[in-house]
């Protein structure tokens, strides 16, 4: 964008925006980003039944919930990023969201693994386009104070999403196919395009800010280079990346494991985690902002020393799904294994928007995306299928699954230590955002 431009947005008075309406645009993005995870998760409840179909084995079906999706959907979130942060954000989301939804449903059309593989893909190129402007709209439609806040109530859609899917998957598989499913959570999502077309304003940049940032447009060289000097910035990705190894790898391959150690039905599966997703899930997510908007407020440092906290504290209890053999007992521990699991969200999206400049928050936000969701919805679904394979199916048959989703349950720990790392630099960092050059 031109220097005149530039000027000229500077210049425009900021409109006026109700809180009635910032909580409209908050809730229609928010459902937006449930039916994202509606329809990349029911993929997790389909796993058998695609397996038997098309007789493949699990590191396949670890390929396709895992990399087949995610290599194009992170490769095209970068571009689609820096177009967020020069463009329209609400002609991206549309076209998005009309884009993954009829991938979607077009998904149960697939004859071969190969052409199922193919439209994941595009799946993943729709679903690139979804989450990093909405990140970048939503942070100028809430200021820093309540921003965890909302951005946690966004990410709620992660877990109402998930819920939706296991609930609608495992009765759906029950009683009727796995192509039946995509059809059915696919083609809703055209009518929310066309509501966020319709009825969603492209805010100014900067409209939430209360002093003055740059909105200078910037090259992408200069956000890396501005975003990676950082610190604070490299330890919440890297910490988030490390969290969802662990958490995408249990929630992806949590029915199978639970239809292979514990023989629970396909529908009963969809009815527990669904519940506990949607629930749990919610709660964590809004609690873990509110909570961190009120102690940052006292000490910045919060931000980022409670996803540390949660990250080490969920680790016995994700131990304790993947080992019990009583199936009560594996089920309970599910329960706080992801209501802490999900309270890191909103304060990770939110110190990411507020570390970023403003023509930079769309990449930033494609940036941890990126890196998260390569080593963790990429990585660790195949990991799990490769464990599975070559390390404990020769020693432990079926149960093969539970100890490779206990070494990932273990591993996910470990971000605990990177984000307590980000903690110690977040203040200076905040402070130095527009001071520095």
């Amino acid at each position: 964008m031109s220097d005149v431009a530039n000027s000229s947005e500077k210049a425009v008075d900021k409109p006026v925006i109700s809180t009635g309406y910032s909580h409209y645009v908050l809730g229609l993005l928010s459902t937006v980003y449930i039916f994202n995870f509606i329809d990349r998760q029911i993929l997790a409840m389909l796993i058998e039944p695609i397996k038997q179909e098309f007789g493949v084995s699990d590191t396949a079906m670890g390929f396709l919930s895992g990399f087949a999706f995610v290599f194009f959907y992170t490769l095209a979130g970068i571009p689609i990023a820096r177009w967020a942060d020069h463009r329209s954000r609400r002609v991206i989301i549309t076209l998005a969201v009309a884009t993954w939804s009829v991938m979607t449903a077009v998904s149960g059309l697939a004859r071969s693994f190969a052409q199922l593989a193919v439209i994941r893909v595009l799946v993943g190129v729709g679903e690139a386009g979804g989450t990093p402007p909405s990140h970048s709209l939503l942070s100028d439609y809430f200021g820093q104070d309540k921003r965890a806040t909302a951005l946690g109530v966004y990410a709620c859609g992660v877990y109402v999403g998930s819920a939706l899917a296991f609930l609608a998957g495992g009765y759906l598989v029950q009683n009727y196919s796995w192509r039946i499913a995509f059809y059915i959570v696919g083609l809703p999502g055209i009518l929310l395009a066309l509501l966020v077309w319709f009825t969603v304003k492209e805010v100014p940049r900067g409209h939430s800010e209360t002093h003055d940032a740059s909105t200078d447009s910037v090259s992408l060289t200069e956000t890396l280079r501005f975003l990676l000097s950082r610190p604070s910035f490299c330890f919440i990705v890297l910490g988030s990346s490390v969290q969802s190894l662990s958490g995408y790898s249990i929630i992806t391959w949590g029915p199978a494991f639970l239809s292979r150690v514990h023989g629970m039905q396909w529908i009963d599966i969809g009815i527990m985690l669904g519940w506990v997703v949607g629930f749990a899930g919610c709660g964590g997510a809004f609690i873990g902002g509110k909570l961190t908007d009120a102690l940052g407020a006292r000490n910045t440092a919060w931000y980022m020393r409670l996803p540390a906290l949660e990250s080490l504290l969920c680790v016995p209890f994700a131990v304790g799904f993947v080992m019990f053999d009583n199936q009560q007992l594996a089920l309970l521990c599910f329960v706080p294994f992801y209501f802490l699991g999900a309270m890191y969200v909103g304060p990770m999206h939110s110190m990411i928007q507020s570390l970023a400049r403003l023509r930079m928050r769309a990449t930033a936000s494609a940036i941890l995306l990126f890196v998260v969701n390569m080593v963790g919805l990429g990585l660790g679904p195949l990991l799990v299928g490769l464990l599975n394979d070559y390390v404990f199916a020769a020693t432990h048959g079926e149960q093969a699954i539970r100890y490779s989703l206990l070494v990932l349950a273990v591993v996910g720990g470990f971000g605990s230590l990177l984000f307590w790392q980000a903690s110690r630099t977040l203040a200076e960092d905040l402070a130095s955002r527009d001071r520095d050059t």
